[in-house]
């Protein structure tokens, strides 16, 4: 009895799963709905064919809690939601089960590796401009997953971990998106609802996308250096042997075949193709998805792979993306509680009813908190534009705020929670197609975020006196 007193005692406490956490989530929202009364705004489609709430409309209805029954539906209901980027991230994952069987990329990145022995720290600041310019233009975000499968093993190889590899690409990806210029899905809706010029004000966004892109490139940098010289520093020392890296060492020296450099080639066509087709022909998932499910069949034709091969390698790949695409669903099963019960409307309406009463000098800081908490509820920046925008925009000029400032609260808020929100389906898939826990993810980035959400503030600060004065 005592042996067994005294092993409790040494127990370790262990973090919860990233599923226990979101079903945890699942439950707040759902005890949320017994005490926020349900409400709803009256909405119109506008002249840009947004859906957007019609200010002053707000109305209480009948409230319509979550039942124990509907906490468990929300899971379900969450997968249904969610199975596009669900979908999309079996097929990604299948398409490069393939790919990595014909060991194209494994002796293409080993043979990268070796040529930028002793100066991969360059290929960081690269990459992460690269990305920062996809999310600062055309709003980069989905189109980030099929890349994770390539960087992240490439970095790690180099000798940084998967923080670092996935850090280039979701931190990169997101400080541009963050700080954009010309992202249509955000700075569009949202100058257009506030009835200002398409892109105006673009000058001070490409001050603020430069010094914002660089702080993030340099808390990467940093990190990346420290993981370099001692590996096990890393957050992820011990889940990153899972990626059996170490056993590809074999092909340092090995030069790519015919086939496989043709599979190469291949690859980066898919990619230039990806590029091309979102920017010019408005690709989405279901364009992406085919497009890598193509690519992954040519590639086992190439490698004269046999029929029953190709399939076994497509299943290969789509199953060590299982935990990843759960978690996605389960993610969204927590924005299926709060849209079910109608209780967003009535959270914005009384975080707005709190705004009009602060004095004005710190309404801006005030509407950057609220921009931040509705978030978390609203991932999608388009949504969230359409939802808050019509709302916030009259505050704005009741409290002397200029409309520009408001799009740019908008705009920060919205950009710096998507690295971090657990409901946003894109980041928990990066997450799990990289293998990097919720939560290692939270411990890396927390002193980003801080520093993030202070440099908002102070902008947003600096912008409202003295710059966009009312």
């Amino acid at each position: 009895m005592n042996d067994e007193i005294v092993h409790r005692k040494k127990r370790k406490f262990e973090f919860p799963h990233v599923f226990a956490l979101l079903f945890g989530l699942i439950i707040i929202a759902a005890i949320l709905t017994y005490f926020v009364p349900a409400g709803e705004y009256e909405r119109v489609v506008n002249e840009e064919g947004y859906n957007v709430v019609v200010d002053g409309t707000f109305k209480e209805m009948e409230s319509n809690p979550t039942s124990p029954i509907g906490i468990i539906d929300a899971v379900y209901k969450g997968m249904v939601n969610g199975g596009e980027i669900i979908f999309f991230i079996f097929i990604v994952g299948g398409a490069f089960g393939i790919i990595n069987a014909t060991k194209a990329i494994e002796v293409g990145l080993a043979n990268v590796s070796t040529k930028l022995a002793g100066r991969e720290i360059i290929i960081i600041p690269v990459v992460m401009v690269l990305f920062a310019l996809g999310g600062g233009t055309f709003g980069m975000s989905e189109e980030t997953l099929p890349f994770i499968l390539i960087l992240v093993p490439l970095l790690m190889r180099m000798g940084f971990d998967s923080l670092t590899g996935l850090g280039v690409i979701v931190i990169g990806s997101c400080a541009g998106f963050t700080a954009s210029f010309l992202n249509p899905f955000t700075i569009g809706v949202a100058q257009g609802i506030a009835e200002l010029p398409l892109f105006s004000g673009i000058e001070l966004r490409l001050l603020l996308w430069v010094i914002f892109v660089g702080l993030n490139i340099a808390f990467v940098m940093i990190y990346a250096n420290k993981v370099k010289k001692n590996p096990e520093t890393s957050i992820m020392y011990e889940l990153d042997q899972k990626w059996n890296l170490e056993d590809s060492a074999q092909y340092t020296n090995v030069k790519l075949t015919g086939r496989q450099s043709l599979v190469l080639v291949l690859l980066v066509l898919a990619i230039i193709g990806l590029a091309v087709g979102v920017l010019s022909y408005g690709w989405y998932i279901m364009e992406i998805s085919s497009l890598f499910l193509l690519v992954g069949i040519l590639a086992g034709i190439i490698a004269k792979f046999r029929v029953n091969k190709i399939a076994e390698s497509f299943v290969d790949g789509c199953r060590e993306m299982v935990a990843g695409a759960l978690i996605v669903g389960i993610a969204y099963g927590v924005l299926v509680i709060l849209e079910e019960s109608n209780i967003i409307d009535t959270i914005l309406f009384h975080l707005s009813s709190i705004l009009s009463v602060i004095p004005s000098a710190f309404t801006a800081i005030g509407m950057f908190i609220t921009q931040a908490l509705i978030n978390l509820g609203v991932p999608s920046g388009s949504g969230q534009a359409a939802l808050t925008m019509p709302i916030m925009i009259p505050l704005a000029d009741l409290a002397e705020v200029n409309r520009q400032t408001a799009v740019l609260i908008f705009q920060l808020a919205d950009g710096i929670g998507n690295i971090y929100a657990p409901t946003s389906g894109v980041l928990m898939a990066s997450l799990a197609m990289a293998r990097i826990p919720w939560t290692k993810w939270m411990r890396w980035i927390w002193p980003l975020l801080v520093g993030s959400y202070l440099f908002g503030a102070i902008v947003i600060t600096i912008v409202h006196l003295f710059v966009w004065t009312a």
